[in-house]
Formats: C-alpha cells, structure tokens, sequence
C-alpha cells in the first residue's frame, strides 16, 4: 500500500501536536514529508534540533523520545527492541496522516528499520528509509558485548566511541546520570536479533563514516538486502558520528533523496 493510503487509514485519529514520544517540529503551513528521526545510543531528540533550518520548507522533523532521557529521564529505557517496536508502533499511528520518511543513525538506524518493518505489516509504507552509521541487520555482530563492563571498562568504551565529549566523561555527576541509560542503548542494540522477513517496498539509503572503525563500507552495502526498491549507498567524511561533523552534507542528501521521491510519485 503506497502512502496516498494512509491518510484514509489515519484520518479518524486525534492529532497531538506534542506527545511524549515525538518532538514536533512544525512549519507553518501543511508541509508535504514528515521526517521521523531516530537518535543514537545515549542521545535524545535534541541532536535533530536544528535540522529543520537546514532543511526546505516542505519538511516537517519530528524527532523520537525515547524513554529515559530529556523530558522522560523518569521512564525506564528499553533493553530488547521488541517492546519498544510495539510501542512506538502505536505511539506514531495518529502521525502517519501524510507522506512520512525515517532517518535513523546507528541504534536508531535498528529501530527505524524494525518500526518500518512492523508498519509494513499494517499497510503502512514510508515514502524512504535512511539508515546511518549502522551494520546491515543481518550482519552478525562478532565483538563480544560491552554494556556490562565494570564501570572503568565502560568509560574507556565510550572513550574510543568518541561520541561523548570530555568534559561529560570527566564529570563524575553527569556520568553517574548517563551510564544507566547508556549500558540499557547498549543491551538493546548488542542483543539484537535479526529475523529474516520480506524486503521493504521502498527505497533504503544507507550512509556511513569514511574513518569509521566500527562500521565498514561492507557492512553498510548489506541494507541493500533488505529492500525491493532501490538502494543508494553514500559515505561521509568523518568516524562513526559523522551526522554532526557531516551534518549539512547529510542533510543535502535527504533533501535531495525525498525531493526526487515525491517527483516520482507525482508523476
């Protein structure tokens, strides 16, 4: 089912302009894609803020909430990705009344895909999926696990991950606050298990990071499977956390990516 369906699916749904699930970030006026972001490990929906500005007009952004930080630092994180894929799948219903798209980077890029699968199931389809500084799902992971290290370990973990400034890492209060959620992230993606099922309908591109040492070209290509579309692969300067470092040339590419979809499908 293409997206024109789905607003005869959603029509009767209450719109909320805020819920504790999304942060919406509104144009005035209707604009025509709403682009649902999805944060990495440890981060919340204040890394997709500014995207809006950097975007064209007929963008909408709404960036997801996960429990356990921001405004639901009091909710527990979620440790499996089933539950969380359950929820967010009803959470997200009354949103889907236009054509949307997901962008997700890194864990996020695993909930994205697996949100996009279950709404796939419901006749629910996303204009585009992009995944970001993330494996291919049925790629294996061969590093043995790392959320339950002793603290010393894990720090030195998120050290070499170099996605947590220094001055976070040298603040023994501010840490004290952020390891519960980032050992929760990182059992969520770290005992993730890939179920083979049918390709998504629509395209899929996928990005990585040049000087990433986690992620590879190779491990990025392997999103190709899981598409009947067509898929784009695209690498940026920058290690695993490029989407800051890269983040206009990012946005560039989504630009262009969903401006050219909806010529498509107009035409």
């Amino acid at each position: 089912m293409h997206t024109d369906a789905i607003m005869t699916n959603t029509s009767t749904m209450p719109y909320q302009a805020e819920s504790r699930w999304f942060s919406v970030n509104r144009r005035s006026g209707r604009s025509a894609i709403r682009l649902f972001c999805f944060p990495y490990a440890g981060g919340g929906s204040l890394i997709y803020r500014s995207w809006l500005d950097a975007l064209p007009d007929l963008f909408e952004i709404f960036p997801v909430r996960l429990p356990g930080r921001e405004a639901r630092l009091n909710d527990a994180p979620f440790k499996r990705i089933e539950p969380l894929i359950y929820e967010l799948g009803e959470a997200i219903l009354p949103y889907l009344d236009r054509p949307f798209a997901f962008f997700g980077h890194s864990m996020g890029a695993k909930i994205a895909f697996e949100l996009a699968r279950h709404l796939s199931q419901k006749g629910l389809e996303a204009l585009h999926l992009f995944v970001s500084g993330a494996r291919g799902p049925q790629v294996p992971r061969t590093e043995p696990p790392t959320y339950a290290l002793p603290e010393p370990e894990f720090v030195e973990n998120l050290r070499d991950l170099n996605g947590t400034p220094n001055e976070v890492l040298e603040n023994p209060e501010l840490m004290r606050l952020i390891i519960p959620l980032l050992r929760a992230d990182f059992e969520l993606v770290q005992n993730y298990a890939y179920n083979p099922g049918p390709p998504l309908s629509y395209p899929i591109t996928a990005y990585g990071g040049l000087e990433d040492r986690y992620v590879l070209r190779e491990h990025i290509n392997a999103w190709a499977q899981e598409t009947s579309g067509s898929f784009t692969m695209r690498m940026f300067p920058g290690d695993h956390f490029f989407i800051n470092t890269s983040r206009l040339l990012v946005l560039q590419s989504v630009a262009q990516e969903l401006q050219r979809r909806l010529l498509r499908k107009a035409a």
